[in-house]
């Protein structure tokens, strides 16, 4: 090739000749792009691709654009913008290159042209850190994977057990808050489920395979809270952690943010939370980065906040801005009619924790639950399960066994077998009992309900009003 006019090319093609040994190919262009210099190793120019180029010989491709010898180079790149690209995978020819590409400048720091050099054995090179970054990525998507489990929700529509009037509203409801975007504000006792239900909406939405994170406001002490919402920037205080930590927002970008029992959360940041919930960004402690983020809300509260409103505990901005959807959570005593479903579903699920057979409930026993008023709720209902469980003995769960843990409860002698009652009403009473566990079965469904029992959907929906069963859920 022929020599270069300027000593820049010179002192580069001199220091390409002293490390030609580690090298397979190098090329020098000007602030053109056109090609000054080559080596002479063959990765760029093999007699082939000589013929192909129409060039009798190597010294024919001087003053070519690269992008004719090397269809794909990125020297003109480097000779535009001034910027080098030090690491870079190719694909020439036969060959899969490792290359470095870095511009040339004069004593003014102007670019004057550009020297790229592919590595020798680049294969070699590369294998090695193409076997880190796929043991890098394997371990990245793994813990992404188990992130997104952790963030998953646990609860669909189906896990709403009850087909009383009270409990068939609130699935019509989550069914619909669902298909929406519009916040959601969950009221309703201690106890009555509100985190269940939040999991299901986000799992009867379009954001159910993105994040649903949960926080409690009550739980988090006070100066301690807007860190946990908004994140925390490196050193934002003494002790912060040197990399930042996202806050529930960002954690739960493009799925759902829970926040339960929201009528605890301090007025100063109900004014913050507004402001995030308004213009969809925060601005973590310590920093003055603004993240835009996308999340759905979903509050609840066992408190009044209507009252609270009024009174200036609660902004009444963020109040009408939660209060969208609101769900009212029926409280137990409003759906004893559920306890013949949801007693006997604790009791398997106890039975199971503990390792032990699962106890049925005798007739007086559940009657014995239908006395109490369950200030506690569906919460309450287990834990008496369970002390039932660890606290007696005996194949089935009687009325007595509630003598310690409901004091409250009149525990009733079962009455005698009536003997004299007729055939038509034992047939009922039992044709009642069949119906009530082929819906359970079915999970409330009427058509696959009345399969089972031989029944047409029609002449189904007629014995459920004869013997007063609440209307269950849609099919």
């Amino acid at each position: 090739m022929q020599k270069d006019p300027a000593g820049h090319f010179a002192a580069a093609r001199a220091l390409m000749v002293m490390i030609d040994e580690m090298i397979d190919g190098a090329i020098l262009v000007d602030q053109d792009a056109r090609l000054v210099w080559s080596n002479d190793k063959h990765v760029w120019f093999s007699d082939k691709q000589i013929a192909m180029l129409g060039f009798r010989s190597p010294a024919d491709a001087i003053g070519q654009p690269v992008e004719r010898i090397i269809p794909h180079s990125r020297m003109r790149e480097v000779v535009e913008t001034g910027r080098s690209l030090p690491l870079d995978i190719m694909r020439y020819g036969e060959h899969t290159l490792l290359v470095s590409r870095l511009p040339l400048r004069d004593e003014q720091g102007q670019v004057i042209g550009a020297l790229a050099f592919a590595l020798k054995n680049s294969l070699t090179y590369l294998r090695p850190i193409a076997d880190r970054f796929n043991k890098l990525q394997s371990r990245l998507t793994r813990v992404e994977q188990e992130l997104a489990a952790s963030r998953a929700s646990q609860y669909t529509v189906e896990n709403l057990i009850g087909f009383s009037q009270p409990m068939l509203q609130v699935k019509r409801l989550v069914r619909r808050a669902g298909q929406i975007r519009s916040a959601v504000l969950l009221l309703g006792e201690t106890g009555t489920g509100k985190e269940l239900v939040a999991q299901s909406i986000h799992a009867s939405s379009d954001r159910a395979h993105r994040p649903f994170v949960a926080v409690n406001t009550a739980a988090i002490p006070e100066n301690l809270l807007e860190a946990e919402f908004f994140g925390v920037a490196p050193g934002a205080y003494t002790g912060a952690a040197r990399q930042p930590r996202p806050g529930k927002f960002q954690l739960a970008h493009g799925g759902t943010l829970f926040l339960d029992e929201i009528g605890d959360m301090p007025l100063p940041l109900q004014a913050k939370l507004l402001r995030a919930l308004q213009e969809r960004e925060v601005e973590p402690l310590g920093s003055n980065q603004v993240i835009k983020v996308d999340v759905r809300i979903i509050a609840a509260t066992s408190r009044p906040l209507a009252e609270m409103v009024r009174s200036g505990a609660f902004r009444s901005d963020l109040y009408y801005r939660l209060n969208v959807f609101p769900i009212q959570l029926p409280a137990l005593r409003d759906r004893k009619d559920d306890l013949e479903i949801l007693a006997p579903l604790f009791s398997e699920k106890i039975a199971i924790s503990l390792d032990q057979p699962m106890r049925e409930f005798t007739p007086a026993a559940l009657d014995a639950l239908r006395q109490h008023d369950w200030p506690g709720n569906v919460r309450e209902l287990a834990n008496v399960i369970e002390q039932v469980y660890v606290r007696t003995e005996g194949e089935r769960i009687r009325a007595e066994d509630f003598a310690d843990i409901l004091p409250s409860v009149a525990i009733r002698s079962p009455a005698p077998p009536d003997r004299k009652r007729s055939l038509t009403a034992a047939m009922d009473e039992l044709e009642r009992a069949l119906i009530l566990e082929s819906l359970e079965d079915c999970r409330g469904n009427k058509l696959e309900a009345a399969r089972r029992l031989g029944l047409s959907r029609t002449n189904l929906y007629a014995k459920l009003r004869k013997h007063g069963i609440a209307s269950h859920s849609d099919d």
